[in-house]
């Protein structure tokens, strides 16, 4: 992360930044560090629902911020390879001019799902899938804070151990699946700190 942030803060870098890795591995949430880290405006756009015309838009704003007030922008684009070749050939005069940054990510191998032109333009992040550790620290990391479920509740060894089996190293999955299980919980148990149990967990999958 820091040496990312280094590369978006300087204000002369038009290196983009390509974001590979399986679902729910944190391409989102890093980006969105990263960008704050570095003071730049940041855009988030799916691919999957973005056209040419609204990527036009948000390019022009960006070139018309820098021109006349000195504000630089990073566009985050999830799902990269979900744009077609001409699509992300569009992306191509404004990452080289600098009219933006752009942190793009994907599922996808990118040597096939990225055009050559903007591959090589960019610094490639290569992200494993979560391993049953890292799902954990997520998972009471989630329970503990303030931030995460919002209401205090425990959670069952087995419910914890279900969950890192469903999970596939998916932290996103992890976290819907806690989120359900802890409201079904709640919901059935009139203690003021209720127990995630398994039969919670798997209730949440059906």
């Amino acid at each position: 992360l820091r040496i990312l942030a280094n590369q978006v803060s300087s204000e002369s870098s038009h290196t983009s930044i390509l974001i590979w890795g399986p679902p729910g591995t944190g391409k989102t949430s890093i980006a969105k560090v990263v960008a704050n880290s570095s003071g730049r405006r940041f855009v988030e756009l799916s691919a999957v629902s973005t056209g040419v015309k609204e990527l036009r838009e948000v390019i022009e704003k960006a070139k018309i911020d820098q021109e006349l007030y000195g504000v630089s922008t990073i566009v985050f684009l999830d799902e990269i390879h979900r744009f077609s070749k001409a699509q992300q050939d569009a992306l191509l005069p404004s990452v080289e001019s600098g009219w933006i940054l752009l942190i793009a990510a994907t599922t996808e191998n990118p040597s096939f799902a990225v055009v050559a032109p903007l591959l090589s333009r960019s610094l490639l992040v290569r992200l494993d899938p979560l391993s049953r550790d890292d799902i954990s620290t997520v998972i009471r990391n989630a329970l503990r804070e303030p931030r995460g479920l919002g209401f205090p509740i425990g959670i069952q060894t087995e419910a914890i151990e279900r969950i890192l089996d469903i999970s596939g190293g998916d932290a996103r999955r992890a976290l819907t699946v806690l989120e359900a299980a802890a409201l079904r919980a709640k919901a059935l148990n009139n203690e003021k700190v209720p127990n995630i149990s398994l039969e919670d967990v798997k209730a949440s999958l059906e």
